[in-house]
């Protein structure tokens, strides 16, 4: 077995660069482009593929999380293709057995967040770029673009092995919600996201009863780059501790809540699934409740 030159779930930008021609690395930009929603129920995205053209880390690939990375058959954006598809696209940007693979975006982290989990959950090694193209170019590091891709090598495709208690489904989320089976749902949307007070881009406003928020953005810093370990803790731990397990995060599509997912498991913790559906899948049935208002503090001892 060849052993991954990852250090770990995060790498920066000087790591990075002293390691762009090491060949078991496969550099892959992730960026989807998703803007505020005008209206409740406007839903508009598009792949960042042509940003990726104009602009990129040199030698890297556009992973297409709204074409090859996703399942088109799905009832919502962004679900999760089976293993067996998602080799096969890995396969056509040059990732293969044998492969580590950093992500990086344009978008904050969320969308690298994303596609790390979904390595991740078939063990691939991945690792995201801390702070993204923005942090590349900011130190100064040298871009690129057009497609200087043509000659992605064949590789052997990987094959998945999928990891237990990665994703979280429907059911079980409405369980956990009726307590009706333990566990902990925290919602990665912003707060005026959570409280329904902006509009949403899914079928209505709101999050699911029994909910704890944490923003995903609110875990990074500035630059876009993730809070020192210390910061980090502490800002979850505000709201989230070792008995709230396991932990099911969600947000409106399941891509700010693998960035909480990041944050995480660079904390230490191994009890966290994602609900791919997040609130688009949920919303769509009127039965499925949703709550407005209220977003919830931190527990009264645990902090600002």
């Amino acid at each position: 077995m060849t052993t991954s030159p990852l250090p770990g779930p995060l790498v920066d930008d000087t790591w990075l660069a002293a390691r762009l021609d090491d060949p078991r690395l496969v550099v892959l930009d992730a960026t989807v482009l998703l803007p505020s929603p005008r209206h409740d129920g406007d839903h508009r995205c598009a792949s960042g593929r042509e940003g990726w053209l104009r602009r990129h880390l040199p030698g890297s690939r556009h992973a297409d999380l709204t074409g090859d990375f996703a399942d088109p058959d799905a009832p919502y954006h962004f679900a999760v293709p089976s293993p067996e598809t998602l080799a096969g696209a890995l396969a056509r940007v040059g990732v293969g057995e044998g492969s580590a693979v950093v992500v990086y975006d344009t978008g904050g982290g969320i969308w690298a967040a994303r596609l790390w989990w979904t390595l991740r959950a078939i063990s691939v090694p991945a690792a995201v770029l801390d702070g993204g193209l923005a942090a590349w170019e900011s130190a100064g590091r040298p871009l690129a673009s057009g497609d200087d891709t043509v000659s992605v090598p064949e590789v052997t495709p990987v094959t998945p092995v999928p990891r237990p208690g990665m994703w979280a489904d429907v059911h079980e989320v409405g369980a956990i919600s009726r307590g009706e089976q333990p566990g902990t749902l925290v919602c990665a949307l912003p707060t005026a996201g959570f409280d329904g007070s902006v509009p949403t881009r899914y079928s209505r406003r709101g999050h699911i009863p029994g909910s704890r928020s944490l923003p995903g953005r609110e875990l990074l810093d500035a630059e876009g780059r993730l809070l020192p370990a210390a910061d980090l803790a502490a800002r979850v731990g505000a709201g989230l501790d070792t008995t709230d397990t396991p932990v099911v995060l969600y947000c409106g599509g399941g891509v700010s809540a693998a960035g909480v997912a990041l944050a995480l498991t660079l904390l230490g913790r191994e009890d966290v699934s994602l609900y791919d559906g997040s609130l688009e899948e949920w919303s769509k049935d009127p039965a499925r409740p949703l709550e407005l208002g209220g977003a919830a503090r931190p527990r009264p001892g645990r902090g600002d």
